[in-house]
């Protein structure tokens, strides 16, 4: 099965999963540097439901939100770096920068963000709640993030 879908193949996809009683989750972010965080972040989102989209900034999307030297990663690189995670089953670029549209499009049952996120501020947790379905908050894992590896690599190479 191909894990990286358009969105309008995903929603299809999406739509039959959802005739078989699955639960579709919902989590978005850039995933520039994996590391252990993200693993055990998504793996938390996965045991939410049934089935695991996850949402990926495109390129002009990270570097609008995290500046112009990111992101570190190309974004069919990324996608083929998620995609191969088994806690994962769709993997969809996104080029807004929040998934906002997405989201409205797609409707998951359970939308997911990190710990370092509320509430109110998540992009589509309005719409999600407001069509039945319910917002999810994973803690992070301390200390473990892309900006950490950076710095560590500018200390260490620098």
């Amino acid at each position: 099965m191909q894990k990286i879908v358009s969105k309008e193949d995903l929603k299809t996809r999406l739509q039959k999963l959802r005739q078989e009683g699955k639960t579709i989750v919902l989590t978005n972010g850039c995933f520039d540097i994996l590391h252990v965080g993200h693993v055990r972040y998504l793996q938390k989102a996965k045991a939410l439901g049934d089935v695991l989209v996850l949402a990926l900034n495109s390129d002009a999307s990270v570097r609008a939100i995290k500046g112009e030297k990111r992101p570190l990663v190309p974004e069919d690189e990324r996608a083929d770096i998620m995609a191969a995670l088994e806690c994962i089953d769709f993997v969809v670029i996104f080029p807004e920068p929040t998934p906002r549209e997405l989201i409205e499009y797609l409707a998951p049952h359970v939308l997911v963000k990190g710990g370092d996120w509320r509430e109110e501020a998540i992009a589509g947790a309005d719409f999600v709640k407001r069509t039945g379905g319910r917002v999810a908050i994973i803690p992070l894992t301390e200390g473990r993030s892309t900006t950490n590896i950076v710095e560590k690599i500018r200390r260490v190479y620098g």
